[in-house]
């Protein structure tokens, strides 16, 4: 007998299916790790947007004389 039947018939109903987090949680382990990659993709794209931003308010700004005040 193979180690796929063996485990097959280890497993039972359960064979094939990714292990979850915790028994309670919902969501399995390759779920957790998209959640995290799509989170720090997010993250660096804020960064890059309120550096943006920054350059944006203090360097082209007074440029073009938008800060002075009449």
């Amino acid at each position: 007998m193979g180690e796929a039947k063996r485990r097959k018939e280890a497993l039972g109903d359960r064979y094939g299916k990714e292990d979850k987090i915790a028994p309670w949680f919902p969501f399995t382990k390759t779920q957790s790790e998209q959640f995290v990659n799509l989170t720090t993709r997010l993250t660096w794209i804020g960064i890059g947007a309120l550096v943006v931003i920054w350059i944006t308010i203090r360097i082209i700004g007074p440029a073009f004389g938008w800060w002075q005040v009449n």
